[in-house]
């Protein structure tokens, strides 16, 4: 396993992951451009038990964003930062932009594409599938 360690933009909240990562994926989902401000997330999706949150300020706090999953974010600066669902039992999913160095692979989808904004051009050659919600369950 090898580290990847990561932290949220005034560094109050740091983590470690251990790799290989599960997935990485882009995330069109209107949830997550309202929770990032931007088209879409780039998260990378990891075994629970393989992340560790440093928090000694206690500035990570938990927002219930659906009946069945939830955001992490810095408290202080605001930082996006962490998603956990009942969908996926056992997952953390960390944003990717808030990792310090490159990870383990490159997203591989597009994930709720059905959602995706007409305001970002997107290479259609990108070679990565889009998936709708009906696809992704």
């Amino acid at each position: 396993m090898t580290p990847a360690h990561g932290r949220c933009l005034c560094g109050d909240v740091t983590f470690t992951a251990d790799l290989p990562s599960l997935w990485v994926a882009h995330c069109h989902c209107t949830m997550c451009q309202r929770s990032g401000g931007s088209a879409f997330i780039t998260w990378v999706g990891l075994d629970e038990k393989s992340c560790h949150i440093d928090d000694p300020k206690i500035r990570l706090q938990w927002y219930q964003s659906s009946d069945k999953g939830g955001r992490g974010f810095c408290a202080h600066c605001g930082s996006t930062l962490f998603f956990r669902s009942s969908r996926w039992p056992g997952e953390l999913h960390v944003t990717l932009a808030n990792f310090e160095a490159p990870v383990d692979r490159a997203p591989h989808t597009h994930a709720f594409w059905d959602t995706h904004v007409d305001w970002v051009a997107l290479d259609p050659n990108d070679g990565l599938p889009r998936k709708t919600a009906a696809e992704i369950g």
